[in-house]
């Protein structure tokens, strides 16, 4: 049995749909979600439903009863709560003997400078010192991070940030929920690292310009001193901790923690990752 965690989130959601995609009969995937009526999509495909609230150390154990592999999606929150829950996670699979312990940590975990690189490492390091047969999937930065508003941004005329010439080597969400099932369906994974990029680094000043040129409309790319895209940001209705969480980001990429693409991801999906040029086509028509 196969359990994946956060299985009602957009990547949770897209891990499960590929293990199907990829043979993995129905029967033999467990969704593992705090609010089952959210994932009525799921168990209409035959995946079985079990409730797991990360604050709630007996429904994971529960949850994860039975599991030979489990794919732990970390959570969303205030740092010292997050890696509480990803340690009640760990705790559990531990309880159930499994096979293997996959978990979504960040590209170049152990030296990103990235403020929410803070809670991969701690979880990683308790994934360690736990003992259990591990493979970590340090996610690159998701493409959808800064194509999420490019029609609005082509709308404007223009796409904020505060990145400057920082290159990202972006990866699409759908990539990287697809490696994450690839893992789960392949032996031989306890104590494998996967850092999972895309194949090219790309500025936002390149993003910017190839919504320009699909649409044949001006785009340019405004590059803000952080504490301007900060009330640009807090204007626009983000929560404070979203909003410092995208500074602090858009200041490190500014400095090169995203710039560094590996081959991982492509050697998992067997295939080249999508090209800037499909990311923009893909964002301007959803």
């Amino acid at each position: 049995m196969i359990v994946v965690t956060g299985a009602t989130g957009p990547y949770g959601r897209q891990v499960v749909e590929h293990l199907l995609d990829l043979g993995v009969p129905a029967a033999g995937i467990a969704a593992a979600v705090r609010t089952p009526a959210r994932a009525v999509g799921l168990a209409a495909r035959g995946v079985a439903l079990r409730t797991a609230d990360y604050d709630r150390p007996g429904t994971l154990r529960t949850a994860l009863a039975g599991a030979a592999k489990v794919l732990l999606v970390s959570s969303t929150g205030p740092d010292e709560v997050r890696v509480a829950q990803h340690r009640a996670v760990i705790d559990a699979a531990g309880e159930a003997g499994v096979d293997l312990l996959a978990y979504t940590s960040v590209t170049g975990a152990p030296a990103n400078p990235m403020g929410l690189a803070r809670v991969h490492r701690a979880t990683e390091a308790a994934l360690t010192a736990s003992g259990l047969p591990v493979a970590l999937l340090r996610n690159g930065w998701y493409t959808e991070n800064h194509t999420g508003n490019l029609r609005d941004a082509v709308a404007r005329g223009v796409l904020a940030g505060s990145a400057g010439t920082g290159r990202i080597a972006f990866a699409s969400r759908a990539e990287l929920a697809e490696a994450a099932a690839r893992v789960l369906t392949l032996g031989g994974q306890a104590g494998r690292v996967y850092d999972l990029t895309g194949d090219t680094a790309r500025t936002l000043a390149e993003v910017a310009a190839e919504a320009a040129a699909q649409t044949g409309t001006p785009v340019a790319y405004q590059d803000l001193p952080p504490e301007a895209y900060r009330r640009l940001l807090t204007r626009a209705g983000l929560p404070a901790p979203a909003v410092e969480l995208i500074v602090d980001s858009d200041r490190c990429i500014a400095q090169g923690a995203l710039e560094h693409p590996t081959g991982d991801l492509r050697a998992l999906l067997g295939r080249p990752t999508e090209t800037l040029a499909a990311a923009v086509t893909r964002a301007l028509e959803e």
